[in-house]
């Protein structure tokens, strides 16, 4: 069995610098003005490396140079390259789907997020299945791996075991108008349904609709998390409406979809960067808000990159609060909470029992982490 891995080499540059997305060139340039590091290559490469270990010598066609080969050079795969490499953007991803389709690929791997899926899907439709190593920005797709890592356990189950084993199931290709996110207006379309690995602890699940229930408790938390706010420390509240309990109880209106900087019960900033974040943090104790992506569980790495791996281990764990419903966390696919912060030894250290915040004076105990994690 030979796989195919896609890189998209501009995959969630946008997300760390606040920009919801990377779609279009005009976005990639404001991106690169405001600082942004390429991540797809080296999440792509965290992916393969466990399938690298797992499976020595597996066949492996890849895009051409930044597209594939350039960031899997070294590893113990036997690579192959599909596709010229003489096109850029969405239509160099399609080129090279068209190609893997043309060499008769069975399984297509690729790094990038929701527009990526998009572009994949486009090609291959449900004739060969597909697997998303998570690099985006967005990412409410239900083809995405939890992590880079396990995306490389996916790729190595199959490639272990025989094809009459590897069930398959149908899943949802979404994606959101990035332009409308940056003014904030949330608006996700179903653009069609892709066959993905059923390995039901390694594969994301969409991403689910907010649940109304809670409300009222979620209200009284945000006044009570202000009023527990320390004098002089600085507060990065993540995006969604849930995280911002606190702000709408103190009167702020911050950047629903973006990470604002608080100090003194006072807006510092609002929609900031990681760069910003800490610049704007520095030489004062550091706190983090953070809500939960209802349908998925995701803490940190989906939709939040603005609060970087950085910003996290400065805090982690007595200066981080997770807020949720109870109506939320119960209606969660799985008993656990994700995080993909893009460093995998964080994500490891984060790996276990975390207090989660769903009302005033009420709290639950939830695992951070899949089960059978191992240390990434």
């Amino acid at each position: 069995m030979e796989i195919g891995v896609i890189v998209n080499p501009i995959a969630g540059m946008g997300g760390s610098v606040g920009l919801k997305g990377t779609d279009g060139q005009a976005v990639l340039a404001e991106a690169l003005a405001r600082g942004a590091r390429p991540v797809a290559g080296a999440r792509a490469r965290r992916a393969l490396a466990v399938l690298a270990s797992s499976c020595p010598g597996t066949r492996v066609a890849v895009g051409a140079e930044e597209f594939g080969r350039l960031h899997l050079r070294g590893l113990e795969l036997g690579l192959v390259e599909a596709g010229s490499g003489n096109t850029k953007g969405s239509e160099a991803t399609r080129a090279i789907a068209m190609a893997m389709m043309e060499r008769g690929i069975e399984m297509i791997a690729f790094a990038g997020g929701d527009g990526t899926a998009r572009d994949v899907l486009s090609v291959v439709g449900c004739a060969v299945p597909i697997l998303g190593i998570p690099c985006g920005v967005k990412m409410h797709s239900g083809v995405f791996a939890v992590s880079p890592e396990a995306a490389g356990r996916m790729l190595a189950d199959i490639m272990a075991g025989s094809r009459e084993q590897i069930t398959y199931a149908e899943v949802e290709i979404m994606d959101v108008d990035e332009a409308g996110l940056r003014t904030g207006r949330l608006n996700a379309r179903l653009y069609g349904y892709a066959r993905a690995p059923r390995i039901r602890h390694l594969l994301q699940f969409p991403k689910g609709a907010s649940r109304t229930g809670d409300d009222a408790m979620l209200a009284a938390l945000g006044q009570e998390i202000a009023d527990e706010m320390e004098p002089g420390a600085t507060y990065l509240i993540g995006p969604g409406t849930t995280a911002k309990r606190p702000e709408t109880a103190l009167g702020i209106e911050g950047e629903l979809l973006g990470v604002d900087v608080l100090r003194d019960r006072r807006l510092v900033a609002r929609d900031v960067s990681a760069r910003q974040a800490l610049e704007l943090a520095n030489g004062t104790p550091l706190r983090i808000v953070v809500g939960v992506i209802g349908g998925q569980g995701f803490v940190f790495g989906r939709g939040n990159q603005q609060i970087s791996a950085e910003a996290i281990r400065r805090c982690w764990p007595d200066g981080v609060t997770i807020l949720a419903g109870a109506g939320k966390l119960s209606a969660l696919p799985q008993p656990y909470l994700l995080a993909d912060t893009g460093d995998p030894i964080l994500d490891a250290a984060m790996s276990g029992h975390f207090r989660v915040r769903t009302g005033p004076r009420r709290s639950v105990m939830m695992r951070i982490g899949h089960p059978g994690e191992t240390s990434r």
